[in-house]
């Protein structure tokens, strides 16, 4: 069962285009939540996967946070292809290039 919350969660992301990231807080912004943790629950609950992108929300330093539940290992090293294979490009830091981050144009409706 997936809540309201998770749905609008759902919603915000699938909105982000191939190529580009968004961050765990400005989604929560964009929600009119301002908190990026409910959002990563949200994402590490998503049954829509990978037809709704959550490997395309980051954190906010633009390294790659979390993926399936895990911050480390196989599954962020599979994050990180996925974002690669779609134009996202890194920097040799391993952070997100800024000019790869998506910015939500306005606030959506309440339901």
């Amino acid at each position: 069962m997936v809540t309201a919350f998770q749905q609008r969660v759902y919603d915000a992301i699938s909105t982000i285009p191939r190529g580009k990231v968004s961050t765990y807080g400005l989604v929560a912004g964009h929600l009119g939540c301002n908190c990026a943790q409910a959002v990563g629950q949200a994402l590490r609950r998503n049954p829509y996967a990978p037809r709704v992108p959550c490997h395309r929300v980051i954190a906010s330093d633009r390294t790659l946070g979390g993926f399936s539940g895990k911050r480390s290992g196989p599954q962020l090293r599979r994050k990180r292809r996925l974002l690669v294979k779609e134009g996202v490009v890194f920097r040799p830091d391993g952070r997100v290039d800024p000019a790869c981050v998506h910015r939500f144009s306005r606030r959506p409706r309440d339901p």
